[in-house]
């Protein structure tokens, strides 16, 4: 491994270095489009996600590429920004400077504003064993290995030889009834009923058992009631059985072990299926941060910052998005957006040498989700929607926040042949999917431990992967 340090030269103009490629720092970059500063944008993965529409990938509606187009095709007419891969090690605040390591070279990159938009991952509650047998819904890897799950799923029911083991293969379980959570049920429930019917001959699809569990007491509990209880009645008209009040308190190979959480009592539910979409949590770089600026974080490690979204006692440090903790407002993709470019407006202001825009405001542009096809609630200040209505709003609000008109074209195509058809056009699925995460974790942790290299990787691993 080599290091490298980028220096400044006395040319150099205003350096500002965005962590993170998402909503949050995406949108910061694009606003410094017309600023007189230098921006480098720093992010372990080559693409920008819009993970509202990652349950589209894991269900065969959409093509990753749609949902995840290339950091450097969306940035490459702005000349003043550079995109680089890696993962940040440390922030130095006091020498102003980001490490990061990317393709075995250790970085040191100096900035004069620094903007961390590291995201969240997906959060188990303490019981990070459940992810070996439950997917989340956070990555462009999620999606796919829980689109091979998902359809391999209905190839082990036809296979089957006994009821029991048909049974396990056709009970899917989705664990959080957020939004996530119902839009993923009623997915499955769509593939179920009406793309997969009659394409098997010794099972009928529709007997598939979908399974939508919560621990609260009704499922999109951040929505109003009466759409909450619209969502239920239409979840259960598409056969979906939706448990609320139920902890989950183990998950393995073959199912799930749920507590009640008024009667205390434990009930196995048998699936080779198990859909993590529960909760959240910030992104580890969230508390090296406040360690290193002597900041506070909450209970979820978000940083807490000042009204302009800035580190206490840092005004050069900004954390804006799911990373940070403010006015306790939520982890969805409009405040990201809006604190991104919030924190953008306030470096180019200053390094153009005028007034400040002050504290960040949060518009709420209200909270939508899918139920099946032609099937929404939406809930916008005080006007609540329900039904096509809805639906037709969610489709147009998600294609004009959709990055290029390439993605809006092909995914307006792909939603006509799923929701006006039967079709899904993203049904290969490959071994590999399924088992690669397991693998290179495995693979990681000896390596860690000093007793591996990837050329030690046995050779029952590689033809598994």
């Amino acid at each position: 491994m080599t290091t490298s340090t980028t220096g400044r030269t006395a040319a150099t103009r205003h350096r500002v270095v965005i962590v993170g490629s998402g909503f949050g720092g995406l949108f910061a970059a694009k606003r410094l489009a017309r600023a007189d500063v230098d921006v480098t944008l720093v992010s372990r993965t080559v693409h920008h996600l819009f993970q509202p529409l990652l349950y589209q990938v894991a269900t065969g509606i959409l093509s990753e590429g749609e949902i995840a187009p290339a950091t450097r095709e969306v940035l490459k007419r702005q000349d003043n920004v550079r995109v680089l891969l890696g993962d940040v090690l440390d922030v130095d605040v006091a020498a102003r400077t980001v490490t990061f390591a990317g393709e075995g070279t250790t970085t040191s990159l100096p900035y004069d504003s620094l903007v961390v938009a590291a995201g969240a991952g997906q959060s188990y509650f303490g019981n990070d064993r459940f992810a070996e047998h439950a997917p989340g819904m956070k990555t462009v890897d999620d999606a796919l290995e829980l689109r091979a799950r998902i359809f391999t799923a209905f190839e082990r029911a036809e296979l089957a030889t006994t009821r029991e083991a048909r049974d396990r293969a056709l009970t899917f379980v989705v664990v959080g009834a957020g939004p996530t959570g119902v839009e993923m049920a009623g997915q499955i429930a769509e593939l179920a009923n009406r793309t997969l019917a009659g394409e098997y001959r010794s099972i009928a699809t529709s007997t598939a058992r979908i399974v939508l569990l919560d621990a609260g007491d009704r499922v999109l509990s951040s929505f109003d009631e009466r759409l909450s209880r619209d969502t239920a009645d239409r979840l259960r008209r598409l056969g979906v059985d939706v448990r609320t009040g139920g902890l989950v308190t183990d998950v393995d190979a073959s199912g799930l072990t749920v507590r009640g959480t008024k009667d205390g009592r434990e009930r196995r539910i048998d699936a080779e299926t198990v859909v993590w979409a529960a909760g959240v949590e910030a992104n580890p770089l969230g508390r090296l941060v406040a360690e290193r600026a002597g900041a506070e974080t909450d209970r979820a490690g978000r940083v807490k910052v000042e009204p302009d979204t800035s580190v206490p006692g840092h005004p050069e440090v900004f954390v804006v998005g799911d990373l940070m903790a403010l006015d306790g407002l939520p982890g969805v993709a409009q405040v990201a957006i809006q604190s991104g470019k919030h924190a953008a407006a306030t470096i180019a202001a200053r390094a153009a040498g005028k007034p400040v825009p002050g504290a960040f405001r949060y518009w709420d542009k209200g909270s939508m989700a899918t139920i099946s096809r032609f099937a929404a609630v939406a809930e916008i200040g005080r006007i609540r929607l329900t039904g096509f209505v809805a639906w037709a709003a969610w489709l147009f609000v998600h294609l004009l926040y959709l990055i290029g008109f390439k993605n809006r074209v092909t995914t307006l195509l792909h939603w006509a042949i799923s929701f006006v058809g039967r079709g899904r056009t993203q049904r290969a699925v490959t071994r590999q999917q399924i088992v690669a995460r397991s693998v290179l974790e495995r693979v990681e942790k000896e390596r860690v431990g000093g007793t591996a290299t990837d050329a030690h990787v046995s050779e029952a691993e590689r033809q598994r992967a």
